[in-house]
């Protein structure tokens, strides 16, 4: 997108770039189309150079960050009273209206063999629907319930947002009202070479890529969305990622407890399925605030006191998530191969790490809330996520998860289906075996 609406003339390119000592972008320029031209203008224009500059800072910063003692933070289990008062609080904020649902869906199906957005991946273990299907009939469920719109914010990528808003209008929004389904992108980063220099993939072309999780509070306030949230009276704001279809979106005891405990940032935690499984490690950091570890960065013997690891499903206040949203976040590098074009504009595949990829992790911001809360979560009820075309979180083991949690409902409802029969529920019929028995038929 073009700042203000206004395309950038290449006398004002040329200003920006000198200013910020970036002028070799424009050496190919002569040789572009009109096309290409406007392009690149755009590109520049877009850039926030002052994130550059930060990023040329990092490059050159050989000071290292404050070590942190590795301890498990603190991890609250239900107890019968604290689920029932909090499920009360949560059905309430549902409805009064109170509650958005965000999700992060800006990848592509390329690691399962699949060419679109991963959202639009085929999980059903009956039907075959995609994994967008499954969270969008829960926020049904929830809207019918409770009678109070739900609002889904989706952030997608440039690479995917034109083919999952196609998704969406080829399934009627799968029951939602689209008025209340918004989408919006996720911002990019150019990547710097080892001078701090932008790199050229193309000569008329920078080259960009996503600008990690973290970059989802940044989105959300250019998009409008922090304001939209506001002008529909949310006050929580419930955050996973696409590629879990046994998420409890929305779930009115997490919500409540969120509530009950005045709390900036909720996350859940579930058992680990190995000491090296790789998910972020929730840390008490010596101030008493809460943070977290890669698992990356841990010792076997340090891995092994961390029972918990966060599977990026979060409860935000939105006053939170406004204030996050105009803080510098930490930056993270990668030293990468990037696609990039030699002195005569040749393309070249880099053999070896030729520049830096920068992100922002959302898991940042866990230090900068007041009050922080993990709860503690049965994993085969609610994660199971497609990563991998074969063997763990693939989507057999998930389509396995699945069926499992249904197949339990089912029992308790007083229905056996054979193992050699597939089942499937539709998500915005039930939420568990007492609905199942209650007959309850939505949408």
């Amino acid at each position: 997108m073009r700042k203000g609406g206004v395309q950038m003339t290449i006398e004002q390119a040329k200003k920006v770039l000198a200013k910020a000592d970036q002028t070799h972008v424009l050496r190919f320029w002569d040789t572009l189309n009109a096309a290409e031209r406007d392009a690149l203008l755009a590109q520049i224009n877009e850039i926030d150079f002052n994130e550059v500059a930060r990023m040329q800072r990092m490059l050159t910063d050989k000071s290292t960050a404050a070590a942190v003692t590795p301890r498990p933070a603190p991890v609250t289990k239900w107890t019968r009273r604290k689920y029932d008062e909090a499920f009360a609080v949560g059905e309430e904020q549902l409805r009064r209206g109170r509650v958005a649902v965000l999700l992060v869906a800006g990848g592509q199906g390329s690691r399962l063999g699949y060419d679109g957005p991963k959202g639009a991946y085929g999980i059903g273990p009956v039907s075959d629907m995609p994994l967008f299907y499954f969270h969008a009939r829960k926020i049904v469920r929830l809207i019918h319930l409770y009678g109070k719109p739900v609002p889904f914010y989706i952030m997608t990528s440039d690479v995917n947002d034109a083919a999952t808003r196609a998704c969406f209008e080829d399934y009627d929004y799968f029951g939602l009202n689209p008025e209340d389904v918004i989408f919006f992108k996720q911002g990019v980063w150019p990547a710097l070479d080892a001078e701090g220099r932008l790199i050229l993939e193309a000569p008329g072309r920078i080259f960009v890529s996503p600008d990690g999780h973290g970059g989802t509070l940044t989105a959300l306030a250019k998009n409008g969305c922090l304001d939209d949230m506001t002008a529909r009276g949310i006050r929580s704001v419930f955050y996973f990622q696409v590629d879990n279809p046994l998420v409890d979106i929305a779930d009115p005891a997490f919500i409540g407890l969120h509530m009950l405990q005045s709390a900036e940032l909720s996350l859940k935690l579930c058992l680990k399925s190995s000491p090296t499984e790789k998910m972020g490690q929730v840390t008490l950091l010596d101030n008493g605030r809460i943070g977290m570890i890669e698992y990356s960065e841990l010792t076997p013997k340090q891995a092994a006191r961390f029972k918990y690891g966060s599977p990026a499903i979060h409860v935000f206040s939105l006053a939170f998530l406004k204030r996050m949203a105009r803080k510098d976040m930490p930056l993270h590098l990668a030293h990468k191969k990037i696609p990039c074009v030699n002195d005569a504009g040749r393309p070249v595949t880099p053999k070896e790490p030729n520049g830096y990829k920068f992100e922002k992790f959302i898991f940042d911001v866990l230090p900068d809330a007041r009050k922080v809360v993990c709860l503690a979560f049965d994993r085969d009820d609610e994660f199971s996520p497609v990563k991998n075309a074969t063997g763990d979180d693939s989507p057999a083991t998930c389509r396995m998860a699945l069926q499992a949690k249904w197949r339990r409902w089912l029992a308790e409802a007083g229905v056996t289906v054979p193992e050699s029969i597939p089942v499937e529920i539709d998500p915005a019929i039930a939420n568990g075996a007492d609905e199942l028995k209650q007959g309850l038929i939505f949408g």
